[in-house]
């Protein structure tokens, strides 16, 4: 088995091509779904922020599986593999390890030290889990990953000084106009990029808070937080007339605002500029915006910059989240490899179990008289003795399993304890329960091409 990720972040791909491969959180169960039915896949999670797409994958081979997860991409999202594979970056088990770990703990992050995508991340991994697309080799690695990003937020000063995208959209107005005094700002969205951002620019003297969004009741919620202002959303064009700043962060898979609305409230501005700030994936704002007179627009690719200039003294925390993330892929690579001696384990445990089981039956044969009390100390007594006996050479055969020579060390174990039969016996069990489960796909999807022939066909098809 081997562990991939196949992805695009901000770095490889401008914000036009990511805000293509978007995942609503209602949209992920059924992509979940049916990458988890994608050739190859034998456990998978998907991470979709406005910064990132990334498709984490254990495959049984690794030679086509970056050919399949395209494939998949390419018909999940409608958009032709030309477009996008320059685009993507694919690491295989090592560096995927690695990657995910510093993706985790924010270090891949456009702002390093933020702690949203902790949460991204592990709520991508819950869900994940729920929909049965992981297995033993994720969540040891996803729970490992999340555990890692926590220490390192509590043992490193990596959080503090805050940045974020929304911090940096305030900064970036601050270099516009100076100060906030007697500006009238315009929050399109409620959620919480919409709340930072307004808690920053109200920190930095925004009097004049204008909220609005589709559901006017978390606009409310939110303009009251900061002595504010909740507006119709379906007034929202009519405002431009009067703000002088407009930050959108909304959810919407669709144009919040168009050229031509702006355009239109120009014409009673008399000239005045307007700065907007789109920090939403997909945009919320027309980019043909930016082509109008007397309006500043700016996405949210043009906010690296100005974060990268507030980073400096969390950057000197970085080698030491490096340190932790170079022990914890230690860890995990030593756990990885202790995966195949299970089997071993397994085996010396059950032969054992069984031999302690003979023992019992022979000796209550030729001591019928015992009473339950003494069968059962007994069998505790000898019970505790095999276990004894077994616990060094376990332990002694999992240290086998991370030195140079394993193979060889573990065939020698293995016929040493004479394993060999149990060892064949549960990997018969597994493939039967391979060919029961795969079977099983074939005949839902038989079952679904069957109950599909004899439909009309639709129009146009």
């Amino acid at each position: 088995m081997h562990i991939l990720v196949v992805g695009l972040n901000y770095r490889t791909a401008p914000v036009e091509i990511r805000e293509q491969f978007t995942l609503a959180a209602e949209q992920l169960p059924a992509a979940l779904k049916e990458l988890k039915e994608t050739k190859s896949i034998l456990e998978c999670v998907v991470v979709s922020t406005c910064n990132r797409t990334e498709i984490y994958a254990v495959v049984d081979r690794i030679h086509m599986c970056n050919h399949y997860i395209r494939g998949f991409m390419e018909k999940w999202f409608g958009v032709s593999r030309e477009q996008f594979t320059q685009h993507l970056y694919m690491y295989e088990h090592q560096k995927a390890i690695e990657h995910l770990f510093r993706v985790t703990c924010s270090l891949d992050s456009m702002v390093i030290g933020e702690t949203q995508i902790l949460g991204q991340v592990k709520d991508a991994f819950l869900l994940a889990q729920e929909e049965k697309s992981t297995g033993t080799l994720f969540n040891m690695l996803f729970k490992q990953a999340i555990t890692l990003a926590k220490r390192a937020h509590s043992e490193t000063a990596i959080g503090e000084n805050p940045v974020s995208i929304s911090y940096a959209a305030v900064e970036l107005g601050k270099r516009i106009f100076g100060s906030f005094a007697n500006k009238t700002v315009l929050i399109i969205g409620a959620g919480k990029m919409s709340e930072l951002t307004a808690k920053h620019l109200h920190a930095n003297g925004a009097e004049k808070i204008l909220v609005t969004n589709r559901t006017h009741e978390r606009a409310i919620e939110l303009a009251h937080k900061f002595q504010g202002k909740a507006v119709l959303f379906e007034k929202l064009h009519e405002e431009l007339e009067y703000v002088d700043i407009v930050i959108s962060s909304t959810g919407s898979a669709e144009i919040v605002l168009t050229k031509e609305q702006v355009q239109k409230a120009l014409l009673k501005r008399k000239a005045r500029p307007l700065f907007m700030i789109d920090i939403a994936v997909p945009r919320d704002l027309d980019p043909g915006i930016g082509e109008l007179r007397n309006v500043f627009l700016h996405d949210i690719d043009d906010l690296e910059a100005i974060v990268e200039s507030n980073l400096s003294e969390r950057s000197q925390e970085v080698s030491k989240i490096e340190t932790m993330i170079t022990e914890e892929h230690l860890v995990y690579e030593q756990w990885y490899k202790t995966l195949g001696v299970s089997p071993i384990i397994q085996a010396l445990q059950h032969k054992s179990s069984l031999i302690h089981e003979e023992t019992m039956d022979s000796l209550l044969n030729k001591i019928p008289d015992l009473d339950e009390r003494e069968i059962k100390i007994i069998r505790k007594l000898t019970k505790s003795i095999v276990n004894q006996m077994l616990r060094d050479p376990i332990l002694r055969v999992k240290e086998m399993a991370g030195e140079r020579h394993a193979d060889e060390a573990l065939d020698m174990f293995t016929k040493i304890f004479a394993l060999e039969e149990q060892i064949a016996e549960q990997k018969q069990a597994e493939l039967e329960e391979l060919q029961k489960s795969t079977q099983q796909k074939k005949d839902n999807e038989s079952s679904v091409f069957v109950s599909l022939q004899g439909q009309p066909l639709l129009a146009g098809s």
